[in-house]
C-alpha cells in the first residue's frame, strides 16, 4: 500500500509541476487551480506513505521518480531538449531508485 501512495503522489506532483509550466507564472487561471488541486493532493498522499517508510528513502524517490518524468514530459511537451550529460543523469537518478527499492532493507517490499 506506501508504494500505491507514493507512486500516485509522484503522478499528481507531475501533473502539478506540469501545469506549473502551463500556468506562465501563475497568469492563467485554469492550469493554476490545477496546480494547487495537484499539489495538494500529492502532499496529502506523500503524507501517507511518511506512515509506513522513512522520509528520507520516501523523498528520494519521490524526488528522483519526480525529475526523471518532469524531464521526459518537458522535452515530450514543452519541446526542451536533453543533451547526453542530461541523460546519463537520469538514468543514474533511476539506478538509484533501484538499488533503494530492490537492495535497501528500510523499505518495505
Amino acid at each position: 500500500m506506501p508504494y500505491l501512495f507514493l507512486t500516485l503522489a509522484v503522478l499528481f506532483e507531475t501533473v502539478g509541476t506540469t501545469a506549473l509550466q502551463a500556468s506562465q507564472q501563475f497568469t492563467r487561471l485554469g492550469p493554476t487551480l490545477v496546480v494547487i488541486v495537484a499539489y495538494a493532493i500529492a502532499f496529502y498522499l506523500l503524507g501517507l506513505t511518511l506512515k509506513f517508510m522513512p522520509v528520507g528513502v520516501v523523498y528520494a524517490i519521490w524526488s528522483g521518480l519526480g525529475i526523471v518524468f518532469i524531464a521526459c514530459i518537458g522535452f515530450v511537451v514543452f519541446g526542451q531538449r536533453l543533451d547526453l550529460p542530461a541523460i546519463i543523469g537520469l538514468v543514474l537518478i533511476i539506478a538509484g531508485i533501484l538499488v533503494i527499492h530492490l537492495l535497501s532493507n528500510t523499505t518495505q517490499h
